[in-house]
Parts: C-alpha cells; sequence; structure tokens
C-alpha cells in the first residue's frame, strides 16, 4: 500500500548521500498550515527520481525498504493498520474466495483480508518487502511472492475472486501506469471483483509525484473489461486538505 504524501516543492532541499541512521518522519508545520514531511521525504522522492532517470521507474521500492532496516518508520505509508477505504468495503461482505493483494508492501491489507476469511496471495515488487511482510505477519497462511505487475505468473490469470490494488498505480509514472493498468482486469475470475483505491486528481491537486492523483477517466479505462459497480470518494482523518481518494469496484 502506497501514499507518499504531496510533492515537496521545488525549492526543496535534496539529500545526495545515504539516509542517515535514525531518521524519522515528521511533519514541519508551513505559514498556509499544510504539513509537509521532512528529510525522509525529500529522500524518497529523490529516489523516485533517480530511478526514473536511470531507466529503471520501479527500482526505488526496493531501494526504500532494504535502506529502511526493517524500521517501519521509514515507510511513510506504513502504519501496522489496513487501509481505512479496504476495511470499510470489505466489512459487510462475504468471504471465501480468493484474493489477491497488488503491491502489499508490509502486508496489513493481505492480512486483514486473510482475517476477514480470505485466501490470500500478496505480491510485492519489493524482494526486501515481501521478506519483512512474513516477519510481521509470521502465523498466517498467506502465500507471498515477489513479482511485477507487468510480467505476472500466467497462472493468475482469471483466478482471483478478489483483486484489491490499493495506491499502486498512483505510484508509477505514466509511462509505466499505462502498461501497469490493463494487467489488473485479466486476474479477477469469473463473478469476482476488482477493486482499485487511491487518489483523486482535483483541480487544487497539480499532479505531480510520487503519488500522481488519477484522473477519473483513466480510473475508468482500469476496469474497461469489466462491469463498474461503484465509484466514490472520500478522505482521510489525516489528509491534507483537498486531498481526495476514489475507489473503484467493478464486477466480472
Amino acid at each position: 500500500m502506497l501514499d507518499t504524501g504531496q510533492r515537496l516543492p521545488d525549492t526543496a532541499s535534496r539529500h545526495s548521500g545515504p539516509m542517515p541512521l535514525g531518521m524519522r518522519l515528521s511533519r514541519q508545520p508551513m505559514d498556509s498550515g499544510v504539513y509537509l514531511m521532512d528529510e525522509v521525504r525529500e529522500r524518497l522522492l529523490a529516489m523516485s527520481e533517480a530511478a526514473s532517470e536511470g531507466g529503471d521507474p520501479l527500482s526505488w521500492f526496493e531501494e526504500l525498504y532494504s535502506s529502511a532496516e526493517r524500521d517501519e518508520e521509514w515507510i511513510p505509508w506504513s502504519d501496522g493498520r489496513p487501509n481505512p477505504i479496504v476495511v470499510e468495503w470489505v466489512i459487510g461482505k462475504p468471504a471465501g474466495g480468493k484474493a489477491l493483494v497488488v503491491g502489499c508492501g508490509l502486508g496489513e491489507d493481505a492480512a486483514f483480508l486473510e482475517q476477514r476469511g480470505w485466501d490470500v496471495t500478496a505480491f510485492d515488487i519489493s524482494s526486501t518487502a515481501v521478506e519483512w511482510a512474513k516477519e510481521q505477519h509470521p502465523s498466517s497462511k498467506i502465500e507471498w511472492a515477489v513479482a511485477d505487475l507487468l510480467d505476472l505468473p500466467s497462472e493468475w490469470r482469471a483466478s482471483f475472486d478478489l483483486v484489491l490494488e490499493v495506491h499502486i498505480l498512483q505510484a508509477m509514472p505514466e509511462s509505466v501506469r499505462i502498461l501497469a493498468a490493463p494487467r489488473l482486469s485479466p486476474l479477477v475470475a469469473p463473478g469476482g471483483c476488482l477493486v482499485c483505491i487511491g487518489r483523486y486528481h482535483t483541480n487544487r491537486e497539480e499532479g505531480e509525484g510520487p503519488p500522481w492523483p488519477l484522473p477519473r477517466l483513466f480510473i475508468e479505462s482500469i476496469g474497461k473489461d469489466l462491469e463498474m459497480d461503484e465509484f466514490c470518494l472520500s478522505s482521510l482523518p489525516d489528509d491534507e486538505p483537498g486531498v481526495s481518494r476514489f475507489r473503484a469496484v467493478w464486477n466480472a
């Protein structure tokens, strides 16, 4: 699950060296009342920019997780809890099927689905994240995997009653995102559903990132081969002013 907050201003400094051990996330009050993350977030953005310039725009995920050295406070989108928008949707829904969590990170959403009765497979492009998730949930029966959304196992096609994507597409630059998005709906089994959650592009957001808030037309295209069942907007209690999040659900 990925959400890195709003991009720092261009005037913000960049750190070219290794991130010092012991650095923690904090929020610095600005005159406008908007809170921005400190050097940890700057370092994350620098990793993303360097990865794109190096021709491997998703490599920064592994760099971030490995440099964290099992300190969860270095992972700004991880707080040990499942995403509240996921929880809201799952509560009251019948379980008992197979679920796939895309870009599972440290496994909070995957563990929640398992607790609700789903048979869960969860993957991430970062091998360090997957190993860390296993350590975080040692008693779970989740099938963890290291995988790339652009090159998934063929046996996963049409195999899952629920495919859950949270804050992953929004972390990809557009050139990768337009290739990755069409890979989701083919994973859904007949009668299953695809659920995507992320930042919604509004006139109050610049669209820079990561994350890159997603516009409605792009969101609708994610499940173009499926039937859209739900599209709603909300925000989380600690979101900055003007931030909207979408939940889109399609049925196969």
